[in-house]
């Protein structure tokens, strides 16, 4: 790899971004730029990494620097990755594309392709954040691809990548998350009171209802958000919900003395970035079974379109039903007798609980349509390790479904969802990966009906 790019190789590659750069001179410079890269005489690593590996740990540090939450992150893994995706496929077409159809020259390089246009893509979003951090990695890409490829064919290729990257990113501009609607509050809009079972803004930072317009939003591959909507909560007079509050109501608690010390452990572990913790799993496990670049590009495609449209499906639901969280309905209780107003859940420590309705958990609807694209890929007992980006260490697993019951462990022990809420979302991801992998990206030549559900 190179380091210590020069400044003006930046300026120049910024510059060649703006609007009204013909595609003749920009052309012509990348081919320049990439010329004066392969003979610089800063060092080169023996072997180039694979560029969508590489970008994916690129993405993560981008977004987990501008701290972008979880339910945004589903939204820009999925337009890098389709961006990747299509820019690699239009090269060499394996699989139906997922947007953009394959015209690329002839003798354009799919990594410069990858590079670019998960750049393009992460610069559209995090230029203002992260640009020179952004453009210093790409130059260090596209220096260390100029050790084993013609500057003809790269600069081929970062025209492509650059081209279905904007062309996605268009697309994209209309699919209802902007723009931000009016502030959610929940119960505190219904006149009547109580409001018993209704969500409204939980302590301690009261926030409004987080991104209600991705209920709405246009889906990457499902028809509708609505698709697989789960019906609704428990009844509050249920044993169910009975059995689910008083499991929370104990295990949840800040101070729990039933909780074991793992069990405060991995609730706090996985209280993380849950898109950007799955795209490591699949990075490392991508890795150790040395997928192909064009594996590596549909793999993470797959993944994260898949994590894109089952946030939508899952806020669908959420904002549906507008389900209380815990909190709510412990302090509050479905009677004053029942009411425990001094109750505090264990995430209180760390993030509090997540600003939105809590039916269904969108941890778990995340967790299970990850963990269903993944066995699909590498089969069910896959070994994986994890890290949380807040907490320190790390934890193993021997298959899929052994992070996935943790998971539904630690968002009740961490006090913010009820046991069913958890159940029902597994079934959702799985439903909505099942899905997407059905009918998005296929292979070529696999003529199964596109309008089958």
């Amino acid at each position: 790899m190179i380091c210590n790019i020069p400044g003006s190789y930046l300026g120049i590659s910024l510059l060649l971004r703006l609007p009204g750069v013909g595609a003749a001179i920009r052309s012509a410079t990348l081919m320049l730029i990439v010329a004066l890269l392969a003979t610089s005489p800063l060092p080169l690593s023996a072997a180039t990494p694979d560029p969508v590996l590489e970008w994916i740990e690129v993405m993560n540090t981008t977004v987990l620097a501008a701290g972008t939450p979880p339910n945004v992150t589903s939204r820009v893994v999925a337009l890098v990755s389709a961006s990747v995706f299509d820019a690699v496929n239009g090269i060499d077409p394996r699989f139906r594309p997922l947007q953009v159809k394959p015209d690329a020259p002839h003798n354009a390089s799919q990594r410069a392709a990858a590079i670019e246009a998960a750049y393009t893509i992460l610069m559209h979003l995090y230029s203002a954040q992260s640009g020179m951090m952004l453009t210093t990695r790409l130059n260090a890409a596209l220096a260390a691809l100029a050790s084993t490829e013609k500057a003809e064919s790269i600069a081929a290729g970062v025209a492509w990548g650059q081209t279905v990257a904007d062309a996605i990113w268009a697309s994209r501009l209309t699919d209802g998350f902007a723009p931000t609607p009016p502030p959610f509050i929940g119960a505190q809009g219904v006149l009547t009171t109580p409001a018993i079972g209704v969500w409204r803004p939980t302590p301690p930072a009261n926030a409004f209802g987080a991104t209600p317009q991705i209920a709405t939003m246009t889906p990457w591959v499902l028809r509708r958000p609505s698709q697989f909507r789960l019906p609704p909560p428990v009844a509050l007079s249920s044993a169910e919900y009975t059995a689910d509050f008083n499991e929370v109501k104990s295990m949840g608690i800040l101070s729990s003395l039933t909780r074991t010390s793992d069990q405060t452990e991995f609730a706090l572990f996985w209280a993380l970035n849950t898109p950007l913790a799955w795209n490591r799993i699949a990075a490392q496990i991508a890795a150790a079974r040395g997928l192909t670049l064009t594996e590596n590009a549909h793999l993470f495609a797959m993944l994260n379109v898949t994590l894109s449209d089952v946030l939508i499906a899952c806020w669908d639901v959420k904002y549906r039903y507008v389900f209380w969280r815990p909190i709510t309905a412990i302090r509050a209780g479905l009677t004053p007798a029942d009411a425990d107003p001094l109750w505090e859940p264990l995430l209180n420590s760390l993030t509090g609980t997540p600003a939105h309705p809590e039916y269904p958990s969108a941890h778990s609807s995340l967790s299970g349509a990850a963990a269903f694209i993944l066995a699909a890929a590498f089969g069910e007992n896959t070994a994986f390790t994890v890290i949380s980006e807040v907490r320190s260490g790390t934890r193993s697993y021997a298959n899929f479904s052994d992070a996935i019951a943790e998971i539904a462990d630690a968002r009740v022990f961490g006090g913010i969802h009820f046991r069913t809420s958890c159940v029902r979302a597994n079934g959702l991801g799985r439903a909505v990966a099942d899905y997407v992998s059905r009918h998005a990206m296929r292979a070529r030549g696999d003529d199964r009906d596109d309008e089958q559900d």
